[in-house]
């Protein structure tokens, strides 16, 4: 009765980019295809349909750029008022242009994402309006669809699942889908979860909260995330990691992804294979089959892409001739 056409994505093998991650066989998982361009649509879908059964009149999240832009595209679809808090000045371009498209009521803070999570705890725990982050178990439910794909697209679970980590709701929400698959005879094994933060936001990795996160990678900006718990427990269950890579490492794989496999992502998404590069570099590689989950387009923030990569631009006449000389053809 609500969807926008989300989940059911691709999952690509790579072509060029596998021996550098150490592994025999790598596939992306692209959650970019999702409706608003990243994984979020996949919970977000629940949440707000939960939302509409419990008679709340309206929703609201804290976000860095995502969950504002599918909370707000669901809540145009429904019908519904949406109020999106974000950290005032440190939100992607693309991401905050969605949230304004859709008709959303954007409040920007003084301060960072965890600021803006516990006002919006705050009013929506005197509200009608109900809260949709990933702190909804509603969230959890939608998301771990993709591992439910993965399982039915390669015939079982992968040996490692390569995933980043900001608020940590999507390393719980996969670890739960494949944990119920395995129960379910959907699949013989579990796989690794090995989760990737950014250096300069990786409170799981140090123990303790950052109070000024800062990394490139904006959509895992996040110093104290809401699922910590359920990372962690994925992390142990599953005999996986969770560990940090540098914002340096994260554009080598963002730039990685554009030149040799066609994937512009996000560079959070990058955070993932960013993560399995490092972990080959160090031996410290499992080999077999990995999935790195792409979660949102390039799009998303573009003026990274400007920032950091190279135009390869030769200016010319207009002529056959003038371009066949400007390409020495």
């Amino acid at each position: 009765m609500l969807t926008l056409g989300e989940g059911d994505t691709p999952l690509v093998q790579a072509s060029n980019i596998a021996a550098q991650c150490g592994v025999d066989e790598l596939w992306f998982k692209l959650e970019s295809c999702n409706p608003t361009g990243s994984f979020k649509d996949r919970g977000m879908v629940v949440a707000v349909a939960k939302a509409i059964e419990a008679g709340a009149t309206g929703i609201m999240c804290a976000s860095t750029g995502n969950t504002s832009a599918s909370a707000a595209a669901y809540a145009a679809k429904a019908g519904l008022q949406s109020f999106v808090i974000v950290p005032g000045g440190k939100i992607a371009g693309g991401k905050m242009a969605q949230a304004i498209a859709y008709g959303s009521t954007i409040l920007e803070i003084e301060g960072n994402f965890d600021d803006a999570l516990q006002a919006a705890r705050d009013v929506t725990a005197q509200t009608s309006i109900a809260l949709v982050n990933s702190v909804n178990p509603h969230r959890i439910e939608g998301q771990k669809t993709a591992a439910f794909e993965i399982c039915d697209q390669l015939g079982d679970a992968p040996d490692t699942l390569a995933i980043p980590v900001g608020n940590a709701g999507n390393i719980t929400a996969y670890w739960k889908g494949f944990t119920e698959c395995a129960e379910r005879g959907l699949a013989s094994r579990h796989p690794n979860m090995a989760g990737f933060q950014a250096a300069g936001a990786a409170p799981i990795v140090s123990g303790a909260p950052v109070a000024d996160p800062q990394t490139i990678a904006s959509a895992i900006r996040i110093g104290n995330p809401a699922s910590w718990k359920g990372a962690t427990a994925a992390r142990d269950e599953s005999e996986g990691l969770i560990e940090a890579v540098t914002d340096a490492e994260i554009i080598d794989a963002y730039k990685l992804l554009a030149t040799r496999e066609g994937l512009f992502v996000e560079p959070a998404s990058a955070a993932a294979v960013a993560g399995l590069m490092k972990l080959h570099r160090e031996r410290r590689s499992r080999g077999g089959r990995a999935v790195a989950i792409l979660t949102g387009h390039g799009l998303k923030d573009p003026d990274v892409a400007m920032a950091n990569l190279t135009p390869n631009v030769i200016k010319c006449g207009v002529s056959a001739r003038d371009i066949r000389a400007a390409l020495s053809l």
